[in-house]
């Protein structure tokens, strides 16, 4: 079974579009990830991008994950260790 999940994109109901608000910002946010990362599409896509576009998403993440998560939360959350 499984340790990943992508709930919330298959039950939000609510606006996607960026610049309303920050609730309506995050959801669209939340929905686009869980989007970009299913199987089908990231297969589809992957091997269409550029070296420096794997890159920049690669280093983005990386950045993101190391400012906002802490040692325990990345290994827990991202790289769901036991």
């Amino acid at each position: 079974m499984g340790t990943h999940t992508h709930n919330f994109v298959e039950t939000y109901t609510g606006l996607v579009g960026f610049g309303l608000d920050r609730e309506t910002d995050e959801n669209t946010v939340r929905y686009y990830l869980q989007k970009f990362s299913d199987d089908k599409l990231s297969g589809q896509l992957i091997g269409r991008l550029t070296n420096d576009e794997l890159s920049d998403i690669f280093f983005m993440i990386t950045r993101i994950l190391k400012n906002h998560l802490s040692e325990p939360e990345y290994h827990s959350l991202f790289l769901k260790d036991d």
